[in-house]
């Protein structure tokens, strides 16, 4: 069995239970977390925890994977990987394994969660969940159309709209997040989310504590197909630049293939561990090109609010989208999914091999 083959799994539910023997048989303590969505057998979706170290760490290096549901193949199997090469953290610090923030995502093969809510809009914390970019409402009819797949000059219509407003005005204006149209593409919510919700309080019951943080949240979709991009907060780019070389980038749509988002995950850190010092990294694995992802996205929201079903070609497409299936690309993925954790594990956690 090739290295692609014997880390990434097929479906959400083998990868649980991959991960759930694999933590057991690292010696971690496994916690998991479940939510009130069911798969698509009305199976038991849970956020699966592995916790290595100490229970009331002073340094954590946190990974997280599968905020976007689909994009969640690759995040598992660096996990996965990772666990059969386990560092080791010093008495005073903790390695935390997030596997699958979006089980239903997985699951379903779907990017958003059973209330078709982007994750990684739905953070918001005293903000309103409201509002959408002033172009979104034109871009509604051609993003969200009430019809099941099928051939509608998709590349014309997404053309012209380039052709008239520019790629990165269209870019931030359907990625960026909204909260009004709760079929439509990119939709933040209306209240945070169950799954949010509960890995929200259960890092605050447990890392109030900390002192200092790094987190690593995997994504799948943007840039260069086999690469990776690390994302940062502009106020910890010197110094992220400094411990992971110049794949470090300022998460600056100007800068790179991000745009700027309401309500993300990073946000949360502030609140569960007010005392800490937090830096955080989103490690992004290009694919294929964004309007090509685009479209993946699109017509899988269209069955999904059409029918849904699991084996329509859309849901296999929208996972092609997010996780090729390309050895290549796969073992691009293991190999710098490794090297990041491996350099993070040893300059916080001044971690050792078993």
């Amino acid at each position: 069995m090739n290295q692609a083959a014997k880390y990434f799994s097929e479906d959400y539910f083998t990868a649980r239970t991959r991960f759930r023997l694999a933590t057991e048989k690292a010696g971690g303590r496994l916690y998991p977390i479940p939510l009130d969505a069911t798969g698509p057998g009305s199976e038991e979706l849970t956020v699966d925890i592995g916790w290595f170290g100490s229970d009331r760490p002073r340094k954590v290096l946190l990974h997280t994977s599968g905020l976007h549901g689909v994009e969640a193949f690759a995040g598992s199997a660096i996990q996965l990987q990772l666990l059969d090469d386990l560092p080791r953290p010093s008495d005073d610090a903790a390695l935390i394994l997030v596997h699958v923030l979006n089980p239903y995502g997985m699951a379903w093969l779907r990017r958003f969660n059973e209330n078709n809510v982007d994750l990684n809009r739905n953070f918001l914390g005293t903000e309103d969940y409201a509002g959408a970019h002033e172009k979104y409402p034109e871009l509604d009819l051609f993003l969200n159309p009430q019809s099941p797949p099928s051939l509608d000059f998709y590349l014309l219509r997404v053309g012209w709209l380039i052709l008239r407003h520019g790629f990165d005005a269209v870019k931030q204006a359907i990625a960026g997040g909204q909260y009004e149209y709760p079929k439509g593409l990119f939709f933040g919510g209306k209240q945070l989310e169950d799954g949010p919700a509960k890995f929200q309080e259960f890092l605050a019951q447990l890392l109030s504590s900390a002192e200092q943080v790094i987190t690593i949240d995997v994504h799948t979709g943007l840039g260069k197909f086999g690469e990776d991009t690390l994302l940062v907060e502009n106020k910890d780019y010197v110094a992220l630049r400094a411990k992971f070389g110049d794949r470090i980038a300022p998460n600056e749509p100007d800068k790179g293939p991000a745009y700027r988002v309401r309500g993300a995950m990073i946000s949360i850190f502030g609140r569960v561990c007010p005392n800490a010092e937090v830096m955080a990294v989103a490690q992004e694995f290009g694919t294929y090109r964004p309007l090509s992802v685009l479209h993946a996205l699109r017509e899988e929201n269209r069955w999904h609010h059409y029918s849904g079903t699991l084996d329509h070609p859309t849901k296999q497409n929208l996972k092609n989208a997010f996780c090729p299936n390309d050895d290549v690309w796969r073992l691009r993925v293991l190999e710098r999914g490794r090297e990041l954790l491996n350099q993070a594990a040893h300059t916080v956690l001044e971690a050792r091999k078993k």
